[in-house]
């Protein structure tokens, strides 16, 4: 029988190469149309607010009706999203573009709690995890070069705006082959029969013991990277003078550094340490990695310290997602990544804007140090005494 992991994570790649191809783009258009630093970084809180909003509810209608035709929801919502920010021309076109991406982002947590659906709760789901790492990773390498060669062959259109239309239509064109592999390729899974329990919001989760450590550990690291990721563009261009092709290289070499770790590596330090013990390696990593971005001043350094931040990242996401769906029961899955996904959120809402501000400021070195002052919070926390009692699992169900 084909496993039905090939079709979800064909899916997510498409789905996190069209993503990767706005991320670097997005400070520099938005500076094109007069934006400040801090506005060019709020391009990425709005929409992390849309999704605050609808995450759970898109979580918890997963596990009521079926991971996938929420998946293909999402992902046409993607579409018209990609599709606003082409036809900008405008900076608040650029901002409804981002709203409308928002309101329906739930394409990542469906995937990673289908992920769960079809995989047990040991090493066998972090490697899972770590497919979808490897998306992501594969992604951010190729999806800034290919922004970067897209934007310079259009470098010089008489409509100096125009470079930015390529890679947000390419962005498109990715979402619509993520739509139909889905609508063709992904096999349906059935909802998890319901226990009698009632699916818990996040208030209930951040009261249990197991998923409120695991839930926070998450929070501290998205924070961190939402940071990081999100005025990266602009503290490239500030402190190095970077052009888009330039700062395309330094995701990509972040891209490079989480495809190798989460495509071999990871799953050995799975087996030689456990998801707690990497969690707080990774986490540790990051901190080394970020707290001297601010004093960078050659590209060298730069380069030590991203590849330094990127294998934390790599390692810490996927270890911390199993640890979050290893402390709650199976027909909850769905709406702790929902829960999650908000957190996350809220993370992408603070976090690039309060970096955006900083640089705006030219406050470059407390940049650095809030994306490295969160990777620590996480840390201290990962470091606390482990061993909470966890929900039985079932083994998943066939077909």
């Amino acid at each position: 029988m084909r496993s039905p992991l090939l079709p979800i994570f064909l899916t997510v790649f498409v789905d996190v190469l069209g993503l990767t191809l706005i991320l670097p783009l997005l400070p520099y258009y938005a500076k094109d149309y007069g934006a400040s630093d801090f506005q060019a970084t709020l391009l990425t809180s709005v929409y992390a607010a849309a999704m605050f909003v609808s995450g759970p509810m898109l979580g918890r209608l997963s596990d009521r009706i079926g991971r996938k035709p929420v998946l293909l929801l999402s992902q046409v919502g993607t579409l018209i999203g990609w599709l606003t920010l082409a036809a900008a021309h405008n900076l608040e076109m650029l901002f409804v573009g981002r709203i409308i991406a928002g309101l329906t982002a739930g394409n990542l947590s469906i995937a990673q709690a289908y992920i769960s659906d079809v995989t047990k709760p040991n090493e066998e789901r972090t490697q899972a995890f770590g497919f979808f790492g490897i998306a992501f990773g594969t992604g951010f390498l190729l999806g800034p070069g290919i922004t970067a060669l897209l934007t310079y062959l259009f470098r010089d259109h008489p409509d100096p705006l125009f470079k930015y239309k390529p890679p947000t239509l390419a962005a498109a064109g990715l979402s619509l082959a993520a739509i139909l592999l889905t609508a063709f390729f992904l096999p349906a899974r059935k909802p998890a029969a319901q226990t009698g329990r009632r699916l818990s919001g996040m208030a209930e989760y951040l009261s249990r013991p197991g998923p409120r450590k695991h839930l926070a550990e998450f929070f501290f690291f998205s924070v961190s990277f939402a940071a990081l990721t999100g005025a990266l563009g602009v503290y490239l261009k500030r402190q190095f003078n970077y052009e888009l092709h330039q700062a395309g290289l330094i995701f990509g070499l972040s891209g490079l550094i989480g495809a190798i770790v989460q495509g071999g590596l990871l799953k050995r330090l799975v087996k030689r340490l456990g998801e707690e013990r990497l969690t707080a390696i990774g986490l540790g990593t990051m901190v080394l990695g970020y707290c001297l971005l601010g004093v960078a001043t050659s590209l060298g350094f730069l380069l030590v310290l991203v590849v330094l931040g990127s294998f934390g990242a790599a390692v810490v996401r996927p270890s911390v997602t199993t640890l979050i769906t290893r402390s709650v029961a199976k027909e909850e899955q769905g709406t702790v990544l929902g829960v999650s996904q908000s957190l996350g959120s809220l993370a992408q809402i603070a976090g690039p804007a309060a970096a955006g501000w900083l640089i705006d400021r030219n406050q470059v070195v407390m940049y650095g140090l809030l994306c490295a002052g969160f990777s620590l919070l996480g840390l201290l926390l990962a470091l606390q005494r482990r061993g909470e009692p966890r929900p039985v699992e079932q083994a998943p169900a066939e077909g």
